[in-house]
């Protein structure tokens, strides 16, 4: 991480946390009162191929002793309602802000993988992981409703890592390292505008993209039998 996109992070991180603190009162106060404690999600991220951290949510689904993984069908259930409002608007992510104040991560970047996803990937986390890791990013962004469509169909936790380890991970990956080639402030920026547009504004037009893309991962149906021609009598 550049000197100069540290200090940006930093700036942004400390105005979001004094302007988002009663925002973020208030969450934690919901969740005590509607769905019990703790209030808070930990969560083990890799931030380089060795090192990790623990990521902070808001709570969103109920406890459970399962190990932490993608959020699949099977998992729909233990969403609790107020959970789904966090999720939609991305609200949950809201502690992620003082683990840019720690350093542990930035604004932009890849989002940070579980332990065992780098360890069965090494190779090309240790690509993707040459960058500090990010609230949001390209790959948040151009693939997370795919992925979130794609997991939601399946029906078992096993079913859900297969699915996330074959059909999103390399993707996401080369969104991310698309990213790092081209990396800016700039670049940054307009990823963060764009962030916030999806989140609040969420067009008419992105949601017809994202429609059209997630098509490419349906099976293609077998064209229709033309009607056979009568022959005159």
């Amino acid at each position: 991480m550049t000197p100069g996109k540290r200090i940006f992070d930093l700036l942004l991180a400390l105005v979001l946390v004094l302007a988002l603190l009663p925002v973020m009162g208030l969450i934690a106060a919901l969740i005590a009162l509607c769905d019990g404690r703790p209030v808070l999600h930990r969560s083990e991220r890799m931030k380089t191929p060795d090192d990790g951290f623990i990521l902070w949510k808001f709570r969103s689904m109920r406890p459970s002793a399962e190990p932490d993984g993608a959020t699949g069908g099977d998992k729909a259930a233990r969403i609790t309602p107020l959970g789904h409002t966090l999720r939609r608007s991305r609200l949950d992510e809201l502690p992620q802000l003082f683990n840019i104040l720690r350093g542990d991560m930035s604004f932009v970047g890849p989002r940070p993988p579980l332990r065992r996803h780098v360890k069965d990937h090494r190779n090309l986390y240790a690509r993707v992981l040459r960058n500090r890791p990010g609230l949001t990013g390209l790959a948040t962004l151009r693939f997370h409703r795919i992925e979130d469509r794609l997991l939601s169909v399946c029906r078992t936790a096993h079913e859900t890592e297969q699915v996330y380890a074959t059909r999103c991970i390399a993707r996401k990956a080369r969104l991310d390292l698309l990213w790092a080639r081209h990396a800016s402030l700039w670049f940054d920026l307009w990823l963060l505008v764009q962030t916030v547009s999806s989140l609040w504004l969420r067009p008419a037009v992105t949601r017809d993209k994202d429609r059209r893309i997630s098509l490419r991962d349906r099976p293609s149906a077998a064209p229709p039998t033309a009607p056979a021609r009568r022959r005159p009598g």
